[in-house]
Formats: C-alpha cells, sequence, structure tokens
C-alpha cells in the first residue's frame, strides 16, 4: 500500500522560558519517513540541547539502518552530564512509518502515541524491552488510510495540574478528547494540533508549567499540487512547460498574470477574473477552465510564503486559522499547501520580468525567484514533498 503523510507539530513554552526543551525531527529516506519527538530533561536551554542532540543521533542512526539498542547505547554515552542531578536524561518517541503501509513505534518515559483508527481508539500491542537500564517499549503494526496518530510529550497529560484539574489532563481523558476530535469529517492534521494544543493551553489557563508538545501524523492518499508561475525564458517552452504541468496529477495553480496568459493560450480558454478585492493588499483571482485557481503572481506568492512561515513558527492560533480561510488567492495557496498538500510541484519560468527586478541585482536574485525558493523551504520544513522544474 502506497500511503503518504500529512504532519503538524507544535509545542508550547514553559511559561517563562525562551526555549523549549521539547524537539520534534522528521528525517525521509526512499523506504520510510521518520518522526521523532524528545523530551529534555527539565526546562529551558538545558532541556532544549538535550532533546535536540536525542532527535538528531536517533534520527540519523535510525535512517542509516541502525537498531534501537545500537541508539538508545549511543544516546546514554553521548548526552552530557547534567551537574545538579548527575544524570543524561532525555525522553522520546519514535514513529517510522514505510512506504508499503507497515510501520514502527518506540517510546522510552513518553506518553503513549494516540492511534486513532475509524474514529475509535486503538489499542497499541507493545512489547517492553530493557536497553543499558532503560525499558524501552516498541511495537510493529501496519498503517490504514485515515489513521491519526499522536505523538505528545508529558506538557500534555499534565496540563491543568493544580490548577483546572488536581492530577493533570491525563492519558485516557486526553486520549478521549483525541478520539472526538478525530470524528470531524476531513479534519487536517495542522487543524487537530490547534485544538489539542489550545486545549492544554486552556487547562494551564495561558500558563504552561511544562514544555508541551504535540505532533500528529494523519495517514492519507497522496495529495499532489501544482504550481505553475513565470513565463519559461524561451517562447518554444510554453506548450513544454504547460504539458508538464497539466499532465502532472493533482490540483492546478497558476500564479501571475503572464503565466495565466500562457495558459490560456496554450489551453485555448478564456480568463474570466473576478471584480471582487475582498482584501485591499491582494490582487483579485481569476478562473480559468481546466486550472483550480488563478491568483497574481508576486503580490499574492508574498503574502502566502509569509503565512507559510508563520505557521512554521508554530502560529497555530484561531486567528491564524481565520487568515487562512479568508476569501483572498494568498490565503487559498496557502491553505491548499498546509492542508491539502503532501507533495508540492513548482513549474518556474526564468524569463526576466522588468517590473519584478530591484536594481542593480542579478536574475537569480528576483523577487519571484526568491519566493520560490522561499515557498520550497516553508513546505519542506512541514515535511512535504517538493519538487521544481525551472524553464
Amino acid at each position: 500500500m502506497n500511503i503518504s503523510l500529512d504532519v503538524s507539530w507544535k509545542s508550547l513554552n514553559k511559561h517563562g522560558e525562551e526555549l523549549c526543551g521539547d524537539t520534534v525531527g522528521i528525517l525521509k529516506n526512499d523506504v520510510s519517513d521518520i518522526f521523532i519527538l524528545s523530551d529534555g530533561m527539565g526546562s529551558g536551554v538545558k532541556a532544549n540541547i538535550l532533546s535536540t542532540l536525542t532527535t538528531k543521533i536517533v534520527g540519523t542512526m535510525l535512517r542509516d539502518g541502525a537498531n534501537i539498542s545500537d541508539c538508545v547505547e549511543t544516546i546514554a554515552k553521548t548526552l552530557p552530564v547534567c551537574r545538579v542531578r548527575h544524570v543524561a536524561y532525555s525522553t522520546f518517541t519514535i514513529l517510522q512509518i514505510f512506504k508499503d503501509g507497515r510501520a514502527y513505534l518506540v517510546e522510552y518515559d513518553n506518553p503513549g502515541c494516540v492511534l486513532v483508527r475509524s474514529g475509535k481508539l486503538e489499542q497499541i500491542p507493545y512489547e517492553v524491552h530493557e536497553i543499558e537500564g532503560k525499558k524501552i517499549r516498541d511495537c510493529r503494526l501496519n498503517v490504514a488510510l485515515g489513521d491519526y496518530f499522536v505523538l505528545m510529550s508529558d506538557g500534555v497529560t499534565h496540563a491543568g495540574v493544580g490548577n483546572m484539574m488536581s492530577f493533570g489532563w491525563g492519558q485516557a481523558r486526553a486520549s478521549e478528547y483525541i478520539r472526538k476530535a478525530c470524528s470531524m469529517n476531513n479534519l487536517s492534521a495542522p487543524r487537530l494540533t490547534s485544538m489539542i494544543c489550545k486545549a492544554c493551553s486552556d487547562l494551564y489557563l495561558d500558563s504552561p508549567g511544562d514544555d508541551t508538545t504535540v505532533a500528529v501524523i494523519h495517514a492519507v492518499k497522496a495529495k499532489h499540487v501544482n504550481i505553475f508561475t513565470g513565463p519559461p525564458q524561451s517562447y518554444d517552452d510554453d506548450a513544454v512547460l504547460m504539458r508538464d504541468f497539466m499532465t502532472s496529477p493533482g490540483k492546478k495553480i497558476v500564479s501571475g498574470g503572464t503565466s495565466a496568459n500562457i495558459a490560456a493560450r496554450i489551453l485555448k480558454k478564456k480568463i474570466v477574473a473576478s471584480i471582487k478585492y475582498n482584501d485591499p493588499e491582494i490582487p483579485p483571482i481569476a478562473t480559468l477552465e481546466g486550472v483550480d485557481l488563478v491568483t497574481e503572481g508576486v503580490l499574492t506568492l508574498n503574502r502566502c510564503a509569509n503565512m507559510l512561515e508563520q505557521y512554521n513558527k508554530g502560529d497555530l492560533s484561531d486567528r491564524f486559522f481565520d487568515s487562512l480561510d479568508a476569501d483572498n488567492g494568498a490565503a487559498m495557496i496557502a491553505k491548499i499547501l498546509v492542508e491539502e498538500c503532501t507533495d508540492l510541484h513548482m513549474f518556474v519560468g526564468q524569463a526576466m520580468n522588468a517590473a519584478h527586478q530591484n536594481v542593480g541585482l542579478p536574475f537569480d536574485l528576483s523577487i519571484r525567484m526568491r519566493l520560490v525558493d522561499k515557498i520550497r523551504q516553508e513546505c519542506e520544513k512541514m515535511g512535504k514533498t517538493v519538487t521544481v522544474r525551472y524553464y
């Protein structure tokens, strides 16, 4: 079974701390995607160092074929020892999902992974092993389309301790909340992550008593998105680019007036421009038969890139999702990329456009090319597969 993954994560820093002691890492290779959530001992800088080292070490070793015993042994010998507690300690959860639908889950001292399948909580059949004096739980299982895997640090299960709840939210209540949330139709990983973090923040009365991290992995069918922006260097390549663009599976987005005119000419269809200015800073969209969305170019892509950057900085607030749901071209592209995309394919023309040039800058630093690169980087940070083809 060939599956794709919709991925999202967010951290709430402990109140008063600038750095989060939890770290989430994603590593990909030809056969699997590896997700690691590590929680360093304590909080602040020391915890951040411990969790970052753990994530990097485990991820790199697993990607290169090492077994979990080797990973734990290496961590135990590598992590710096705390001068106060005289131990080197960082908890972790590892989820490796293979392209053929198999999964390998490993946990050390983190709350258990929550697996929701067909609207129900799925019991995970763990086995317990002792490695280097540490009790490690692991499980091998098969992934089904629609599965939600929710990894979390103990800041989630401790949410509300001493405030809203005497003993905290707890694994059982948190799991039930997640199950109910997953019953919503077409709930994306970013929306679920936002809901869980908002619930934790509310239980902490907006002053988290511990670093709190949630990572959601949703098994979905591949969702391809194609963006065409900028005219090719050669007029003869117009048809070549459009052939590649239109034959690529998935949604089709054309960004830029010149690009839209090329698409209309090759497709022999008419562009119908909207007269609705829902946002005074973003030009209106247009429609073109055979294309899902037609927008203006640089202004729209710049706003879209900034929204993606805002998302990657951890802004999963209601206000952000309201802006993502806004009725303008930039928000429409950003929403598709955040919530409806696992694979992004960009078809980029490299013809010089005098209107987009800053005086004295060479073409490879043009506004459009930098925006393309920024969108690529931000989408890769979200765990999406991105390809860029230049013409």
